[in-house]
C-alpha cells in the first residue's frame, strides 16, 4: 500500500548543525517532523525552539513516536541508534560513513537485513544535476566503456575543527579519507556501476592538523589547537576493480596547493569532466568524422540542493513501498575501500578487499 510524504513521521537523533540542516529541508518537502534527541541539552533546546517539537535525551522515546529517523550523530554512534532503529522496523536516512569501523558498518548492514525498515546512506553528492547528467550519458552509452575515474576532493585549508569529533580517531573512525574520501569513492563507484574491488592501495598523512602553527582563514568549529589531533589530513590512493576499472583519488583537509574538486571520468569514446561543488561540466572527444579533430563541449545546468533531493528519494521510496538494501550494502563497499586504504597506508602493502 502506498503513502504519501505527509504520513511518514520523522525524527531526527543528532541535533547539532547537520541535524539542523536536515530539518529545514523536511519542512520544505512537508514532512512531518515531530521530534528530535540529543544527549546535550543545549541541542535539545535549541531544536525545541527553532521547530516546536518534543525532544528527548532517550532515543527510545523518540522511536516509540515515528516512523522513520535521520542519524546524524558522530560516526561512533551510528550503530547504537541505527541497529536499535531496524530492531523497531524503522526507515533510516543515516549520514555518510557508514560506521567509524569496518566491524561495526557490518554490524549495521546486517541489522539492516533483518529489518523491515528501509535504509538509506546520506551520499548526497549522487543527486546533484551535473552528476545525474553524466549518469545518464554513461548509461546511454556516449562514454563508451569508462575505465578510469581521477577523483579530486581537496581543500587547501580545511580541518573541519581541531579539538572536535571530527579530529578524534576514536569518534570518526580517521580523517579527511573518513570524511571527505568516502563521498569521493562512493561516487567514482556509483559512476562506474558499482563493480567488485579486487585490491587498494594507499597513503594517509597527519601533516598540517598536529601543528601549533597552523595558518588558516575559516574553520567549520572552534580551532582548539593540535591536542589530541590523531587523524589524516589527506590521502593518496589507488582503486581497482575485478574488471580493471580504476579509481585515482586525493582528498585533503589541508595541503599546500589550490583547492580541487574536479572528477575526470574517461571512457572509450569520450570523458567527462566536472568540479563536485560547483557543478562546472565538460565533456571532451575526438573524432575522424571529416578532417581529424578534437572535440571540447561545456554544459551548463542548474545547482539543486543534494540534500533535498535526497531526502525527496528516501521518503518517496518508503511511501512506493519501493524499499530495498542496496544503498547500505553499496556504503558497506566503501567502507571497505576505506578499511583497505588505511590499512594499506600502515603496512606499506597492497590490501586484498574481500567483499563477502
Amino acid at each position: 500500500m502506498t503513502t504519501a510524504r505527509g504520513d511518514i513521521r520523522t525524527g531526527i537523533v543528532g541535533l547539532g548543525n547537520i541535524g539542523r540542516y536536515h530539518a529545514e529541508r523536511l519542512l520544505e518537502l512537508d514532512v512531518p517532523l515531530v521530534g528530535g534527541m540529543d544527549v546535550a541539552a543545549d541541542a535539545r533546546t535549541r531544536f525545541a525552539r527553532r521547530y516546536d517539537v518534543d525532544v528527548y535525551d532517550d532515543h527510545h522515546e523518540l522511536y516509540d513516536a515515528v516512523d522513520a529517523i535521520i542519524i546524524t550523530t558522530p560516526n561512533k554512534y551510528h550503530e547504537e541508534y541505527a541497529v536499535d532503529a531496524f530492531d523497531q522496523g524503522l526507515h533510516v536516512l543515516l549520514e555518510k560513513p557508514l560506521a567509524h569501523s569496518l566491524e561495526s558498518a557490518e554490524r549495521i548492514a546486517s541489522a539492516a537485513a533483518d529489518s523491515d525498515g528501509y535504509c538509506m546512506v546520506g551520499f548526497n553528492n549522487r543527486f546533484a544535476n551535473t552528476v545525474r547528467i553524466v549518469s545518464d550519458r554513461i548509461e546511454r552509452g556516449e562514454l563508451g566503456d569508462v575505465s578510469h575515474i581521477e577523483a579530486n576532493y581537496v581543500r587547501r585549508r580545511g580541518i573541519p575543527g581541531r579539538g572536535s569529533w571530527f579530529t578524534r580517531r576514536q569518534i570518526a573512525g580517521g580523517g579527511a579519507l573518513i570524511d571527505l574520501g568516502v563521498h569521493a569513492i562512493d561516487l567514482s563507484l556509483y559512476l562506474l556501476g558499482d563493480p567488485p574491488i579486487v585490491e587498494v592501495t594507499g597513503v594517509t598523512r597527519g601533516e598540517f592538523g598536529s601543528r601549533e602553527e597552523y595558518a588558516y582563514l575559516d574553520m567549520w568549529g572552534d580551532d582548539a589547537g593540535p591536542a589530541g589531533f590523531d587523524v589524516d589530513d589527506s590521502a593518496s590512493a589507488f582503486i581497482r576493480t575485478a574488471d580493471d576499472q580504476t579509481i585515482s583519488l586525493e582528498v585533503a583537509w589541508a595541503t599546500n596547493r589550490p583547492e580541487n574538486n574536479e572528477f575526470v571520468v574517461r571512457g572509450t569514446e569520450s570523458a567527462a569532466v566536472f568540479d563536485l561543488l560547483d557543478g562546472d561540466l565538460s565533456v571532451h572527444s575526438a573524432s575522424t568524422a571529416g578532417p581529424d579533430h578534437l572535440e571540447d563541449t561545456s554544459i551548463e545546468t542548474r545547482q539543486n540542493d543534494t540534500h533535498t533531493e535526497e531526502q525527496r528519494s528516501f521518503f518517496d521510496s518508503i511511501a512506493a513501498g519501493e524499499v530495498d538494501n542496496e544503498s547500505i550494502q553499496q556504503a558497506l563497499t566503501v567502507q571497505r575501500v576505506i578499511d583497505g586504504i588505511y590499512r594499506s597506508s600502515e603496512t606499506g602493502r597492497t590490501v586484498a578487499i574481500d567483499e563477502e
